[in-house]
């Protein structure tokens, strides 16, 4: 029987993605389905493309946009309404989108990453007060030099976030999607159980030590402190731009054994294979004004001080990188949906279009290939059928 993919004339991301959809359980009783699932996730993902951000201005894009969706597939009853649409989305098991993700994301950039970075985000305006519900909160992986979103787990709240990380890291390990990877997660993560799991996976940890670990901190802070001379090495660079210059020094130690050895009191820290005790000091200077800080790392990998702060570097830009245009240039931030699934399987529909219009090959920023897509439907078919590799 042939494939969605071969249909379609070969591999493209747009005939992976539908193979992906195709394995997405339907909850509907299949004698009354007049749009089958593929369609709406379909018209969801492109018109999310095309510089809609909601399911109203979604729906209303397909319907004068059809001939163009039934390119790809039948749409034999149209497209449904703004409010179907969000009925729709709401039933769809959000762990099971995302794990399609996931795979679709592994079939169609096959190369493994060198650095991923693990953070969560809340998109502020999900909460629904009358209900007593929080905002969702959405914990991210992300390939810092692919620009590449990996997959995504939804949680309650932030303090969710424990439960949330070993089942993404669990998803992203799997067919060993995380060997040779250099995995960086914030101070909430700093757990000898997510840093077996890391190691597990074939992966190296990067984890930040905060003030809320006072004990920790005071000993990496000691660590630093008593090092014999000769045995901390350092690397410094400088940045400069928006009316900022910052200088930054990246020190590194590997002789930190204790870190893995028996514990000397009930409940102290050991993180298995720790190698590398990382320190950051940041002096960024604006205008008259001068601010420093500090930062702490533990690592299972034996980093020089260059390949640190690189690393570290790498971290933060899933800030900007990911966090900064999913609000500005897809307006989660502004996103209202509360009821059901469908807020959480929106973010993750905002991945699946972050990851396609990003890998378009042109000069074009995101935000004006989402305009250029809405207005110009052959654009549109460019991004979606772009080659796997």
């Amino acid at each position: 029987m042939p494939t969605i993919a071969d249909s379609l004339g070969g591999k493209s991301r747009l005939a992976v993605l539908l193979e992906h959809f195709a394995t997405i359980d339907d909850p509907r009783d299949v004698r009354r389905i007049a749009h089958p699932l593929a369609e709406i996730l379909l018209l969801v993902v492109c018109g999310t493309i095309a510089d809609c951000d909601d399911y109203d201005h979604i729906a209303a894009w397909g319907e004068a946009h059809l001939a163009f969706l039934r390119r790809h597939l039948p749409f034999r009853h149209g497209v449904p309404g703004g409010r179907w649409l969000t009925i729709l989305m709401n039933r769809i098991n959000p762990g099971l989108f995302s794990a399609a993700f996931t795979a679709w994301v592994r079939g169609t950039w096959p190369d493994r990453p060198d650095f991923v970075a693990i953070d969560g985000k809340t998109s502020r305006r999900s909460h629904d007060r009358a209900a007593g519900v929080g905002p969702i909160h959405l914990v991210s992986a992300f390939a810092t030099t692919a620009r590449l979103v990996l997959g995504q787990e939804a949680v309650p709240d932030k303090a969710g976030e424990l439960a949330a990380i070993p089942v993404l890291l669990a998803r992203l390990a799997e067919q060993d999607g995380l060997r040779g990877a250099l995995v960086s997660i914030d101070a909430i993560a700093t757990n000898g159980s997510i840093a077996k799991a890391i190691r597990d996976a074939g992966a190296d940890y990067l984890l930040a030590v905060k003030a809320n670990q006072p004990g920790l901190r005071a000993e990496v802070e000691a660590c630093f402190t008593a090092a014999p001379p000769g045995t901390v090495e350092t690397h410094t660079e400088h940045d400069k731009g928006h009316g900022r210059i910052e200088q930054r020094t990246t020190s590194v130690v590997r002789e930190v054994e204790w870190l893995a050895g028996g514990r000397r009191f009930p409940g102290e820290l050991r993180l298995p294979d720790a190698a590398s005790i990382v320190r950051v000091e940041a002096c960024i200077r604006r205008g008259e004004k001068t601010h420093t800080e500090t930062r702490y790392y533990i690592s299972s990998a034996r980093l020089t001080a260059e390949a640190a702060g690189r690393a570290i570097r790498g971290h933060w830009g899933i800030e900007n990188r990911l966090h900064w245009v999913l609000d500005v240039t897809f307006n989660d931030d502004q996103s209202r949906l509360r009821k059901g699934f469908g807020a959480k399987n929106m973010a993750v529909v905002r991945h699946f279009a972050l990851n396609l219009v990003r890998a378009a090959k042109d000069t074009k920023s995101v935000k004006l290939r989402r305009k250029v897509a809405g207005w110009t439907p052959d654009y549109l078919n460019q991004i979606l059928n772009q080659s796997v590799g």
